[in-house]
């Protein structure tokens, strides 16, 4: 990853802020706000207690949002998530009662412990930016940003997401154990008031919303579309691969990368920011074959092969 030092100064700030509450974790800090300003969602698959909620709160808190909570359970209806219209006897008509999905960064906590359909609700608002009820449509406020958990280790009473769903989220990361040094660290700001109650808003929602369309200004040379693609299709063919990744994959890296170079203060993506957000993208995009699955090989592996493989393209 780029030295602290190039990241654009507006961005520097939120990160620094993040980093009041989140100790030792600037790349998944960065690459929250690179989803945010690419106005993606992400997926957070790790242990419970290493600071996934904290995460969002701190961004929500950073960026002066409309931050809303949606604890999933396996009696969560998807008019929990998306609202309810609800008969006004005094004026004779029905009126919408909004849920929970009606803000700027939600946190989808725990989503494969609640039904299909209502993980559905919420997958189709993140892909289509609004919301259907008694066949009225109505927008989801700007920005839209969701930030679902989930715990790879309990699995029963769970619910995984389908590979069609998993494709809706830009990046996939997990958050990993601190070191000795910072799980200290994080004692010490914990020991008194914790940090979160701090922190204070360093960028407004409008300033966000200018932020992510300047993101999509960032120059994507040809050259770096076909190393893009050529990732993708690589994925296609190899004899480990079940299913590979889909054009949805190609755009997914291309607008990560243009995020990624906007936040290190480029106006123009390089084969680095590929490489790098790669497996954040399309790891979970790759579907293997039962037979690599027993061999202990992961998509993460099979993307790394793949850029192993792919030639880089070099500007003459």
């Amino acid at each position: 990853m780029a030295k602290y030092e190039k990241l654009q100064p507006i961005i520097a700030q939120v990160i620094e802020n993040m980093e009041k509450v989140i100790i030792g974790k600037r790349d998944v800090a960065t690459l929250s706000v690179v989803a945010l300003l690419a106005e993606g969602h992400v997926l957070l698959e790790d242990v419970p207690g290493v600071g996934k909620t904290m995460l969002v709160r701190a961004l929500a808190k950073s960026v002066s949002a409309n931050f809303k909570r949606i604890q999933f359970t396996p009696d969560l209806l998807p008019s929990d998530v998306i609202g309810v219209s609800v008969y006004n006897q005094k004026d004779m008509q029905f009126e919408y009662k909004p849920g929970p999905i009606m803000g700027n960064i939600i946190l989808a906590d725990e989503i494969n412990r609640t039904s299909p359909k209502t993980q559905s609700a919420l997958l189709e608002a993140m892909e289509e930016g609004s919301i259907t009820i008694d066949g009225v449509t109505r927008a989801l406020p700007r920005p839209f940003f969701v930030m679902a958990t989930q715990n790879p280790i309990e699995y029963e009473g769970t619910y995984p997401l389908p590979e069609a769903q998993l494709d809706r989220f830009l990046l996939k990361m997990r958050m990993g154990y601190p070191s000795l040094l910072e799980e200290m660290e994080v004692l010490s700001r914990a020991e008194k008031t914790p940090p979160i109650q701090a922190l204070q808003p360093v960028i407004s929602v409008e300033e966000l919303i200018k932020l992510q369309q300047k993101v999509n200004d960032v120059y994507v040379d040809d050259t770096i579309k076909r190393y893009i693609v050529e990732i993708v299709q690589r994925s296609r063919t190899l004899s480990s691969v079940y299913l590979g990744v889909s054009p949805r994959g190609s755009i997914a890296l291309m607008k990560a990368a243009q995020a990624y170079a906007f936040v290190y203060d480029r106006d123009y993506v390089i084969p680095d920011d590929v490489q790098f957000l790669a497996s954040y993208v399309l790891s979970h995009r790759i579907i293997l074959k039962s037979e690599a699955k027993f061999d202990g090989i992961t998509a993460e592996d099979i993307v790394t092969k793949i850029l192993e493989r792919t030639p880089v393209p070099i500007q003459r």
